[in-house]
């Protein structure tokens, strides 16, 4: 299953109930100004906060494992 990042995740799981940002703002009970940074995809944003957009979708955020490139000996 290819991942796909949390920014675009939200916003299309979003647009797919036709929500606007300031219905899921009320919805999950975070700011609409946090929703916009996190559709744009800012990498400082509080998991707490995440987590109470993500249960709307029922999700929540997890540990997913790295890709890593493999080194040359």
């Amino acid at each position: 299953m290819k991942q796909m990042p949390l920014n675009k995740f939200v916003r299309s799981k979003r647009k797919s109930l036709k929500m606007t940002q300031k219905e899921m703002s009320e919805k999950s009970g975070v700011g609409i100004r946090f929703i916009r940074e996190l559709e744009k995809g800012k990498q400082t944003l509080k998991m707490d906060k995440i987590n109470q957009v993500l249960s709307l979708f029922g999700h929540q955020l997890g540990p997913i494992e790295m890709q890593r490139e493999h080194e040359e000996s």
